[in-house]
């Protein structure tokens, strides 16, 4: 084996460090982007959650400032930005704060672009919103691949955005209601588009392993992600913080959760422990593993695998199940 480590689509922060963050400095960025970069991720795309139009316009660009040095070239890959065309419906919403929520806007899309300097990367909509057809192709004509999530779309509508160029599913299974209709909601109509690329979050609290193991059999490694969808929190101790106007809980377990709404608050793993827990179940082998943790997240966002800088090695210890980082046994978990 012999791969850098993994690529995480979707890390909100680190370390007490939120990438969306409207006081967020360059000094912490680079901070908790070089923890993280120490710890089995190769390469990542900071994530922006549905903010205030300020909060893009200042962030944005402080992090591309990053993107551009030569410490994080290959490393930082981009933008992900999931919102603020997402559904307001409570559930589909998570913690995203609805009040910035927006319809499909292709000025919009365009100022965000010219704010990320060409870099984002991926981009998460709710396609049953008006103009999300329209949005997806101006999207993909920028390079964005686009990925449906936060979302109660009927399997219609999701197939509208994937014949506009729509190419994956964020973090299938989570960002919809506890609740939902038994034949007719938008994980049956994510897992039966065959073309489409389910990201999951692997963490061991978004999906119970069978859910899981079935998502990983009908879609194939081949058409699967793993994803940390990292908070904040992640990498900090249990307790009870505030984040984003609302208290979330933080347990010893590492479930990471916003009691109010009763909705998870991202993850506070990283993919290395993502990848461990996949491991330890036992549903993929080892070339399946690195499909879904490194080749395929790379790919699905046009990023060739081999320019990924090697500056450390992963390990694989096939007794234990589990991944580390070779420069540095201790980094197990």
């Amino acid at each position: 084996m012999n791969i850098p480590g993994f690529v995480d689509l979707q890390v909100n922060g680190y370390l007490g460090v939120d990438f969306s963050d409207p006081e967020l400095t360059v000094e912490a960025a680079a901070t908790a982007c070089r923890s993280l970069l120490r710890r089995g991720t190769a390469a990542f795309l900071p994530t922006l959650v549905t903010s205030p139009p300020e909060v893009y316009r200042r962030n944005l660009p402080l992090l591309a400032e990053l993107m551009r040095g030569p410490e994080f070239a290959g490393r930082l890959l981009g933008f992900h930005l999931e919102g603020p065309f997402i559904s307001q419906a409570p559930g589909a919403v998570g913690v995203h704060d609805p009040r910035w929520v927006r319809e499909p806007d292709g000025e919009l899309l365009r100022r965000l672009a010219e704010w990320a300097e060409g870099r984002i990367r991926l981009l998460t909509l709710a396609p049953e919103l008006p103009g999300a057809v329209e949005l997806t192709r101006a999207a993909a004509a920028l390079g964005i691949t686009v990925s449906v999530g936060h979302t109660l779309c009927t399997a219609e509508q999701l197939r509208a955005v994937r014949e506009a160029g729509a190419a994956a599913l964020t973090h299938l299974g989570n960002g919809v209601p506890a609740m939902l209709p038994r034949h007719e909601n938008p994980i049956w109509a994510g897992l039966a588009e065959d073309a489409l690329t389910a990201m999951l979050v692997a963490d061991g609290h978004h999906l119970p392993a069978p859910v899981l193991k079935s998502v990983l059999r009908a879609k194939g490694a081949a058409r699967c992600v793993v994803v940390s969808d990292a908070a904040a929190l992640s990498g900090q101790p249990p307790g009870r913080y505030r984040w984003n106007g609302a208290e979330v809980v933080l347990e010893p377990s590492g479930r990471l959760h916003m009691p109010a709404r009763g909705c998870l608050a991202g993850s506070a793993a990283t993919m290395l422990q993502c990848m461990n827990h996949l491991a330890g179940l036992r549903i993929l082998d080892l070339d399946e593993l690195l499909e879904v943790g490194f080749f395929n997240p790379a790919l699905l966002i046009g990023c060739d695998p081999a320019g990924i800088p090697k500056r450390s090695r992963l390990g694989y210890d096939s007794q234990r199940h589990e991944f580390f980082v070779e420069s540095d046994v201790r980094e197990r978990v």
